[in-house]
């Protein structure tokens, strides 16, 4: 009697892992379980990732999948998962998809109809809320705010009246010039909180007003090292309120002073954030 042929191969899984974003004892034993089983591990940075499994004596094999070369490789990956491997999905740190690459190929398995499946774990966002002390019940996360300064003002300015907790990423380089910013659109008084290099040895958590954390990180070079979460106190329910008042009595002092100067006393007497009273 002939041997049945062999029927389709059942489709894999693509899995996504949030690997430590700095503390190598937060890969969970989940996954590194996964990491080994899979057929191929998707990384944002290869190099990054080999050292991550050399710590936990994992082989598995890497493809490098990054920004430059997700949109070509996209289909490719989710023809191995309809043949049967099952793939794994990281970033160089925390959870992928946020602020790091990843979304083309998760919607392209979606959209093939593949399963999908989270392996939970750290995530900086999740990590600096937790310890922030701010509201945390709704927040706004901004990710990294655009490099170049005038982009960055006018998105900051349009968050002024934003009444959630507010969470950007930022980088060394930028840190500094981030937090002037954040004192020119929300005001210096408004409370924030800024974490740097969680998880890792000198990780530094710092509260207080928008204005003494741009102060200190002005005056110590080494709170403009390492990578940062900054989160900054939403304007309240009466924010929006405030910036109302602010632009009424903007336009009452910009018919007698020149604009600078007449956003700046109305910024005063309202409270509202003085860039989104400028040119208003």
């Amino acid at each position: 009697m002939p041997a049945a042929e062999p029927g389709p191969a059942a489709a894999g899984v693509l899995h996504v892992v949030a690997t430590p974003i700095g503390n190598l004892g937060d890969l969970s034993p989940r996954a590194q379980a996964v990491l080994r089983e899979v057929d191929a591990i998707c990384a944002e940075d290869t190099r990054h990732t080999r050292q991550l499994l050399s710590q936990f004596g994992i082989a598995t094999p890497l493809l490098a999948l990054h920004e430059h070369n997700e949109d070509a490789l996209a289909q490719r990956l989710v023809a191995r998962l309809q043949a049967g491997q099952s793939l794994a999905l990281v970033s160089d740190a925390g959870t992928p998809l946020v602020s790091d690459p990843g979304y083309r190929l998760v919607r392209a398995a979606r959209e093939a109809g593949l399963r999908v499946s989270p392996v939970p774990g750290p995530s900086a966002l999740v990590a600096a809320l937790s310890v922030a002390g701010l509201p945390s019940d709704r927040f706004a996360f901004e990710g990294f705010l655009p490099a170049k300064a005038s982009a960055r003002r006018e998105r900051l300015a349009a968050l002024a009246g934003e009444p959630r907790t507010l969470i950007f990423y930022e980088s060394s380089h930028r840190i500094d010039d981030m937090l002037a910013d954040a004192v020119a659109a929300f005001g210096g008084e408004r409370r924030a909180v800024l974490a740097r290099e969680l998880t890792k040895l000198f990780e530094t958590v710092l509260d207080g007003t928008l204005a003494q954390l741009h102060a200190r990180v002005v005056a110590d070079a080494d709170q403009r090292k390492g990578e940062f979460v900054v989160m900054v106190e939403g304007a309240g329910d009466d924010g929006e309120a405030r910036l109302v008042e602010g632009r009424r009595v903007y336009a009452l002092l910009s018919g007698h002073l020149p604009p600078s100067a007449a956003a700046k006393l109305a910024a005063e007497i309202t409270g509202a954030p003085r860039k989104a009273l400028y040119g208003s």
